[in-house]
């Protein structure tokens, strides 16, 4: 968004380039995530570390940590210390549980098992917590340099915001706590418009929930009229079941396309 990113990593160990994890075990993925990001590294529990990140903070409009609250204390970051000492400058604090549970260890996968997003020994598709914590960080960043601008007593002051990872997961699970895409929700497998279906060479992905493709879909695969207004019935998806075991992807596809219906089709 154009801003100057600068992040401050531990002293990489003997052999490696970066302390990072993700740089040891995903080296192409870490460079991708710091693409136009400046990396410097310090060690904070030691005089010239805490030196060198108090030269950047001079020059810095927000500071994102990811350290436990008690951590920040110790390194004498805390944010009551920081605003004393930088009085501009806003800092979002990113832990993995908000207020009390800020101490507690944890991880992406625990943050989605205690919103129900881990589903029995599966392990979940992607990291969603993080994934969904850093949309939310980009957030607090752009909302606590709105608030600094702001006429009042603000303006001009820095701003605090604390994000936390087992929030972000909860928010990616409130369409199941609603009901969406629980087995019986219109999202989940009821809706027989919206599911995964085997096909002849594969799987096909359907997602015809409004009622105008919903229709299209029915068309397509030749069911009665009042199909449309029956996605819930055994009968249409037994129907549908039958359509898209009897079509190979490439028909599929090809039926996406002139009739204008969102499905996607996959390998088995």
């Amino acid at each position: 968004m154009g801003a100057h990113c600068t992040k401050l990593e531990p002293l990489a160990p003997h052999g490696a380039t970066s302390a990072d994890p993700m740089g040891q075990y995903r080296p192409a993925a870490y460079d991708l995530m710091h693409q136009g990001v400046q990396v410097v590294q310090a060690d904070l529990k030691t005089e010239p570390g805490q030196a060198r990140l108090h030269k950047l903070l001079t020059r810095t409009d927000v500071l994102i940590t990811s350290f436990r609250p008690s951590a920040l204390t110790k390194l004498g970051l805390g944010w009551t210390a920081l605003y004393r000492q930088y009085p501009a400058l806003c800092m979002v604090s990113v832990v993995g549980a908000s207020g009390a549970r800020a101490e507690e260890p944890g991880h992406d996968l625990t943050y989605l098992a205690e919103n129900g997003l881990v589903n029995g020994l599966d392990m979940p598709a992607s990291l969603y917590a993080d994934m969904g914590g850093s949309l939310l960080t980009t957030e607090a960043v752009l909302q606590a340099l709105l608030l600094r601008q702001r006429p009042g007593r603000l303006l001009g002051r820095g701003v605090f915001q604390e994000i936390a990872l087992s929030d972000a997961a909860a928010y990616l699970a409130l369409p199941r706590n609603w009901g969406l895409t629980t087995p019986d929700g219109y999202a989940g497998g009821a809706h027989a418009g919206y599911r995964v279906y085997p096909c002849k060479n594969g799987r096909v992905a359907v997602a015809a929930l409004e009622p105008h493709f919903a229709k299209r879909l029915s068309e397509a695969a030749g069911l009665p009229q009042e199909a449309s207004q029956q996605m819930l019935k055994r009968s249409t998806h037994d129907a549908l079941a039958t359509f898209f075991a009897s079509q190979t992807r490439q028909q599929l596809d090809r039926l996406a396309r002139t009739k204008d219906i969102p499905l996607h089709t996959l390998p088995r």
